[in-house]
């Protein structure tokens, strides 16, 4: 067996096709959907992450405003940024880009956005709505997994197993929530999780969000399992790798997203569709 590969690139690009269509249609109502994104200092991944999220709003026709700001920034000097985007009725969505410099607070930062602005899905009302199951901005990342699944025809997962390892706020817990919502018997692991290898051959969805390159081996697959790879890392070769063991367990898998060109870009594209329901709930 080798797994059809999950390309989330292709279907990234067809997301922001399908956005396109509504953003001209927003501009003809008079509302053109914007992004702020903010910057502060100069890590290099996190250029690389603004810059592809500024094309990729280009690409979809919705107007972004890319500010960037030094190390040194005053956590008192984003927080007024925050509060006078939050009040600008031409901006729709606003995301700071993390990692932030370590004397300012995140956690302050991203509560200090306006929820209805909310686009990357962090703010503790998004994560409130999506705890009790009512409508609000999901997180992109797991979003994304989640629109990658009902793109192979996986819209309930009803007397399906699926395991996250990763339980972090961002991606894991999350993920485990939206899984819930589509019918799935949950299971969160993480790497201390004894046994761990037989834990994700339960799984017939597998989604790996642990950072740590290519933990996952093609031993812990169930075959013919969904694998989704969340992870980005550096192998000891200096290439880029995600959390699963890819060439291996395409082997074992029914379908498995590559890294890079898999979930990145979905949550990219999933940003986008966060703005432009942003605008249109204008």
């Amino acid at each position: 067996m080798t797994a059809q590969l999950l390309d989330g690139k292709a279907l990234a690009a067809q997301v922001r096709t399908q956005l396109a269509g509504r953003v001209a249609a927003l501009r003809s109502a008079g509302c053109q959907p914007a992004l702020a994104v903010i910057l502060v200092g100069s890590d290099a991944a996190s250029q690389v992450y603004v810059r592809n999220k500024i094309a990729a709003c280009e690409q979809a026709g919705i107007r972004s405003l890319h500010q960037t700001f030094d190390a040194d920034l005053r956590e008192s000097e984003l927080l007024a940024r925050i509060h006078a985007l939050n009040h600008d009725d031409s901006v729709h969505g606003i995301l700071v880009q993390l990692p932030l410099p370590p004397h300012i607070d995140a956690k302050r930062v991203i509560e200090a956005i306006s929820p209805r602005k909310d686009v990357d899905g962090f703010h503790v009302a998004s994560a409130g709505a999506l705890m009790v199951g009512q409508p609000g901005f999901r997180p992109c990342t797991p979003l994304g997994c989640v629109r990658m699944l009902e793109h192979i025809g996986l819209h309930d997962l009803r007397g399906r197993h699926a395991v996250v390892v990763g339980r972090s706020n961002i991606v894991g817990k999350p993920m485990a929530l939206m899984l819930l919502g589509m019918n799935a018997t949950v299971t969160i692991a993480h790497s201390g999780t004894p046994d761990l290898a037989h834990t994700c051959r339960q799984a017939d969805v597998l989604v790996a969000a642990v950072g740590r390159p290519r933990m996952i081996g093609a031993d812990m697959i169930k075959p013919g399992a969904v694998v989704i790879d969340v992870g980005i890392n550096r192998g000891a070769d200096g290439r880029l790798c995600g959390d699963v063991d890819f060439e291996p367990a395409r082997e074992v898998a029914g379908w498995i997203t590559p890294v890079p060109g898999g979930v990145g870009p979905m949550t990219i594209a999933m940003l986008l569709s966060n703005t432009v329901q942003a605008c249109d709930q204008e």
